[in-house]
């Protein structure tokens, strides 16, 4: 019944994930701007949703047994509140690319931090569009109407 919890709660995480990406995505700046505060404060929002979301996949995966990050010569988990630290440090510390190799991922920990960095390499870059594109789009129609 743990088991069976503890994964409802790693897909919820996920779709999370997915939903603030989607957000960010759809959230357009007001027209009169080239960037918004509303629209800044999305992104933050998704990296930081990002970032809790992975930490509690691999807290999940911690708790079901399956090893997913290292922390130096000790194993994480000494404590429920010490795994979740290590965890949503090594999310951040992953999301944001900075990769300081003090906690290291472990077996499927690999796969999943490669896909949380290259969703860090991408959120600025949707950022940068969502914001600009869409303002030289609105422009370029303004020009077609006079």
């Amino acid at each position: 019944m743990v088991n069976l919890l503890i994964i409802i709660i790693m897909i919820s995480s996920f779709v999370g994930v997915v939903a603030s990406m989607h957000l960010l995505i759809q959230k357009q700046p007001r027209i009169e701007r080239r960037l918004s505060v509303k629209h800044f404060l999305v992104l933050i929002m998704v990296y930081l949703n990002v970032t809790v979301g992975f930490g509690v996949v691999y807290i999940a995966l911690e708790l079901l047994g399956v090893q997913v990050i290292k922390e130096g010569t000790k194993m994480p988990g000494e404590s429920l509140f010490h795994l979740i630290e290590d965890a949503l440090y090594f999310s951040a510390v992953t999301l944001l690319t900075v990769g300081y190799g003090d906690i290291i991922p472990q077996g499927i920990g690999r796969w999943i931090a490669i896909l949380q960095a290259l969703i860090g390499y991408l959120l600025p870059a949707a950022f940068v569009v969502t914001s600009f594109v869409t303002y030289d789009d609105v422009g370029r129609k303004r020009s077609h109407h006079l």
